[in-house]
């Protein structure tokens, strides 16, 4: 349940319109959003509404749905057409799949249901107004982080005539401002650069060439900074959308080094390091002699160090497993002479043993919690029991998978509302995570729980609970020290063969 005190601290600064024709619920509402929003409009009806926002913006609408002249779902198609990013909350009687179908589409922030109470309000709002506060937040910090690098490219103009004695400080103060942001972002680069200039040493280029592509090493993942937070740091495979956003990393880099002739030579460098031999990389699909040797060596180095650094969605390779690769797919990914040479030349590199996505400090703890708590009940989601299923190290200590069935728990829903449902989910939650400390509790497949232990546990306190709500509870215990249960894919064929 959203705070009044927190609520009303996000909102002080943010501005409302409200659109509802019952003049007796308008004027209520209004008054109650005042003691939140620093301004609260109001207007009858949706055509009223769309003047009203033509006129100024504001931070939130807030629209009911059947009203004269322009209902409110109108209104806010109309309103997304000026304004794709508007946040708008729907309040409505009506429940209709069609109805929430349409608002999903138009991309509605919130939907409150009549007759609602104000624990309805104050979730809505502060769940959009949260999103808001994050939204800026984020903005404001990438704009600082942006406003550094322009700052200190300005500094580098400026001392042009004493180039020679600043450079190596002022190349690691860019690198400090990645890895502030994203250690493992930090480390890759380093280690990119160490790779690309033994290949490099290999293929005995000039001195210059060599120095060139280690501070392009160092630099070129630099792009990231202007990546959004959500997509930059998190600790797994990307979706196609957020594969396409991190892959402007390499021409935000471009844009950014190209101002400075200190660093024109590094920024061809960098623009090309994700092309490929046959055309298949980005952000130009250049093939074969389009591609700089140098952005074929950082090509290889590259990937070489992404597959032998362990991943959240992948177990990492031995150097000599990944050299070979490399070489398998020269000609056709990499250049052959740069393949074979990096053969040669990291043969025996030592490869850095306690490279990882997963989290050790208490930082990168909080980072991963975001994405993976359920929001919710704040247990951890499924995906994160997934990712620790794979984790010997992690189910070596919790060794005791218990899986928690509520039964029939959508015949609770039905009778009792979705509000409820999600009360009770909660409830059940909070008891596994204040009654086990020493385990960790995931929610699953919407209605079920699992909750990893050290050693068998009996859950009296939630049988209890679900006895006194009429809710059916059946708990499973698998051993993982016997069982090949290293994922949800393998849980789930565990499940359909033993429970029937």
């Amino acid at each position: 349940m959203a705070k009044l005190k927190d609520l009303k601290q996000i909102c002080e600064n943010l501005s409302v319109l409200y659109v509802e024709d019952d003049d007796r619920l308008r004027l209520k509402v209004w008054s109650y959003l005042l003691k939140f929003f620093k301004s609260v409009d109001i207007a009858k009806d949706g055509q009223e509404g769309l003047d009203r926002y033509k006129q100024r913006s504001y931070d939130i609408v807030l629209t009911d749905i059947e009203m004269p002249k322009l209902n409110g779902l109108d209104m806010s198609q109309e309103i997304k057409k000026l304004n794709k990013n508007q946040k708008i909350i729907i309040v409505s009687a009506y429940s209709q799949s069609d109805i929430f179908l349409r608002t999903i589409k138009m991309g509605i922030d919130g939907y409150i249901l009549k007759p609602f109470d104000y624990t309805q309000i104050n979730e809505s709002l502060y769940k959009v107004t949260n999103a808001i506060k994050e939204s800026r937040e984020n903005e404001k910090f990438k704009n600082r982080l942006l406003e550094m690098v322009e700052d200190k490219i300005k500094e580098i103009r400026k001392l042009e005539k004493t180039k020679e004695t600043n450079y190596k400080d002022t190349l690691y103060t860019l690198v400090d401002l990645i890895e502030q942001r994203d250690a493992y972002t930090g480390g890759h680069s380093q280690r990119v650069a160490k790779y690309c200039k033994m290949i490099a040493e290999q293929l005995k280029l000039s001195k210059k060439a060599i120095e060139d592509i280690y501070e392009a090493g160092i630099l070129h993942d630099i792009g990231k900074i202007a990546i959004p937070d959500s997509v930059l740091l998190k600790p797994g495979k990307l979706n196609d959308i957020e594969y396409r956003l991190i892959k402007k990393h390499v021409d935000i880099g471009y844009n950014v080094l190209a101002k400075s002739p200190m660093f024109e030579d590094v920024a061809q460098i960098i623009k090309e390091h994700h092309e490929r031999v046959d055309g298949s990389g980005y952000p130009n699909g250049s093939k074969g002699d389009e591609v700089s040797l140098s952005g074929k060596i950082m090509a290889v180095a590259d990937s070489f160090d992404a597959m032998t650094t362990n991943r959240i969605y992948k177990a990492k390779k031995d150097k000599i497993e990944a050299l070979k690769e490399i070489v398998s797919l020269s000609g056709i990914k990499f250049d052959k002479d740069v393949a074979d040479a990096a053969f040669i030349a990291l043969q025996d590199v030592k490869i850095e043993q306690n490279i990882s996505q997963l989290p050790v400090e208490e930082m990168e703890k909080e980072r991963f919690s975001y994405f993976y708590k359920d929001q919710l009940t704040h247990a951890y989601n499924k995906n994160y029991l997934d990712l620790v299923l794979n984790q010997k190290s992690i189910v070596e200590k919790f060794w005791v998978l218990n899986i928690i069935f509520l039964k029939n728990f959508s015949a609770y829903n039905k009778k009792y509302g979705w509000i409820e449902g999600d009360i009770f989910l909660k409830k059940v939650a909070k008891n596994l995570i204040e009654d086990y400390p020493d385990a960790m509790i995931f929610r699953i497949q919407g209605d079920d729980f699992v909750a990893l232990s050290s050693e068998k546990i009996d859950f009296e306190s939630i049988y209890e609970q679900c006895k006194k709500s009429l809710v059916n509870c059946l708990h499973i215990q698998i051993d993982l020290k016997s069982e090949n249960v290293t994922s949800i894919k393998t849980l789930e064929e565990f499940l359909e063969n033993n429970i029937h």
